[in-house]
Order: structure tokens, then C-alpha cells, then sequence
């Protein structure tokens, strides 16, 4: 047992050594208790070591576990090239395939978490028909689904996250894997509102469209996680950071290591603690003002007129 796929202290983070082959609870598998975040040896390489072609990390999977590289035949039967699926190209391919979110059940599901401002079509879409696969299965179905960008310092797509949504999307679907990621994530986000010379960056998207909902003058980004938190590649230019982090010991751990790497550029940080355990919790429990006013007295007095609509 460790606290996080970076081997920090803990007891968060833990392998099933036991269980079936595949499905729920099947051996070989990780999960993180404290962030949710779970899967397999393959994912746990690719976290480490920044290896994305999965030709690749087979083969650091086989080198990791001692096992000789596979004969390939002579000849091999030529077959129909494939679309790769978890590439940024399949992400884009999504993204465009998506529509604003304006009048579609990803604006349900938003509006159900408090969360009423217009979201930007470059961040956030909706997909009425994305395919989804619960863990050890192979069917997949289609279910509605709110979309987001993850891009880079360019502004360049590198990435999708899915939030699968309800029928009616009034609430998440109910299913085991609710959310899941495609493509370059690590150093990347979603980018909700452009940045300028201060930032607010945090894990969920509704978390961080919350604190946008309560102090919509902040500049928001979500990391997606606590473990692509700490290492967030921060914009040139960037004089102050909030780091909005969610109440649980995975959050205060990747706000140190975001902490450790900004103050050592000279950027001065804060970090912003919700009342409940993250900041959508605290908009559905209080409402915008009374978030607006938790938040300001965090703020430092230079970005308080940011709070104004």
C-alpha cells in the first residue's frame, strides 16, 4: 500500500493481489481509495513513466515482469488499419463529434450542481451517444455524456474526459465508471476560462466551474485529479496561484508538490480550502454568496474585484 501512483506515504492506494481474472475486483487491478482513480499495471506504467503508445508499454510491462518479448510471424496477415482509440486524435475526434452545451442535457446535469453560468464550447460539450464499457466487459453502450477539452500550453487538444450522464441528466449515470480520461493528461488541463496573470486551478470540473459560479472574474483550470494536479505545466507570465484543492489528504499532497514547483519560479501561492470536501459541495450546500464570501476571505485584497459579474 502507498498514498498515490507517485509511491507518496500512505494507505490510500493499494493492489489486489487476488480475484478473478477479470471484472470487479479482479487481480492485478489498483484503486485509490482516496481519489477514486483505479486500474492496471498498464495504466500505473503509463502514470510513472509518461509512455503513451501502448506497443510500448507492453513491452515495459514485459521488461518490468522479466518476460521475453513475443515471436511475431515471418508474414504477417495483412489487416484493415484501425483507428487507435485514447489517442489525441481519437480525443479530437470526439470533441468535434460533440455540441455546445446550451440546451442539452449536459446544461441539466450542470444546472443540478448549482452550477448556472454559460460554459465555453472550447472546454465543455455534450456527446448524446458516447460509447461506454464498464470494467472486465465487452459491450459497450451509448449514453449521454459532458465532454471536456484537455489541452495544452499551446491550447492544442491533447485529450477528453467523459462524465457519463443520467437519461434525463439530472445526475451522473448509474453506472460503476461514471468518469473516464483519453489521451496526454499528464502536465495538461481543462481549461475553462482562459488564464492571465493569476490562475485557479483545481481537480474536478465541477469543483472549479463552483468557485467560477461564486468569483466569475477568476481565471479556472481543472486538472481532472489529484495526481495530474501537482504536475499542471503552469502558463509563462503567471504571477499569482490559488490552488482550490479538495479536503482530503491526495489534495493537500498535490498542493504541496503544485506549491514546491511554482514558489521555486517565483510564483506566490495560495491555496484555497473549501468548507464541506470540495467547493461543489459547499455551492450546493450554501448557495453562490455565501461560497463568494468563503472565497474572498482567502483571496488576496489585489484580486477581490475579480469576484464582480
Amino acid at each position: 500500500m502507498v498514498g498515490d501512483l507517485q509511491n507518496n506515504p500512505g494507505r490510500s492506494l493499494f493492489v489486489r493481489l487476488v480475484g478473478p481474472t477479470s471484472g470487479p475486483g479482479a487481480a492485478g487491478k489498483y484503486t485509490d481509495a482516496a481519489t477514486g482513480d483505479h486500474g492496471d499495471l498498464l495504466d500505473i506504467i503509463r502514470e510513472r513513466t509518461g509512455i503513451t503508445r501502448f506497443p510500448d508499454l507492453l513491452a515495459e510491462a514485459r521488461a518490468h515482469l522479466g518476460r521475453p518479448a513475443p515471436v511475431t510471424p515471418d508474414a504477417p496477415s495483412p489487416k484493415k488499419p484501425k483507428s487507435p482509440g485514447g489517442t489525441p486524435d481519437a480525443a479530437a475526434r470526439l470533441f468535434a463529434a460533440s455540441v455546445p452545451v446550451a440546451g442539452s442535457f449536459a446544461e441539466t446535469y450542470l444546472r443540478s450542481r448549482g452550477i448556472t453560468l454559460p460554459v465555453s464550447s472550447s472546454a465543455l460539450r455534450f456527446h448524446p451517444k458516447c460509447w461506454h464499457r464498464e470494467e472486465g466487459q465487452t459491450r459497450s453502450l451509448p449514453r449521454p455524456a459532458l465532454i471536456a477539452a484537455v489541452t495544452d500550453e499551446a491550447g492544442v487538444l491533447q485529450g477528453a474526459h467523459r462524465t457519463w450522464l443520467a437519461p434525463d441528466g439530472k445526475d451522473k449515470a448509474p453506472v460503476e465508471v461514471q468518469r473516464r480520461a483519453m489521451g496526454h493528461l499528464l502536465g495538461n488541463a481543462v481549461r475553462l476560462t482562459p488564464s492571465a496573470d493569476i490562475l485557479v486551478i483545481g481537480e474536478g470540473i465541477e469543483t472549479m466551474l463552483s468557485v467560477r459560479e461564486a468569483a466569475p472574474g477568476l481565471p479556472v483550470w481543472a486538472s481532472l485529479s489529484s495526481s495530474h494536479l501537482g504536475a499542471v505545466l503552469l502558463p509563462e507570465g503567471l504571477q499569482r496561484l490559488y490552488i482550490a484543492i479538495d479536503r482530503d489528504p491526495a489534495g493537500r499532497r498535490a498542493a504541496e508538490r503544485l506549491t514546491t514547483r511554482a514558489t521555486e519560479v517565483g510564483i506566490a501561492v495560495r491555496v484555497l480550502e473549501p468548507r464541506l470536501g470540495d467547493f461543489n459541495d459547499d455551492l450546493r450546500a450554501d448557495g453562490p454568496e455565501a461560497l463568494r464570501q468563503h472565497l474572498a476571505e482567502q483571496i488576496g485584497p489585489e484580486d477581490r474585484q475579480r469576484f464582480e459579474r
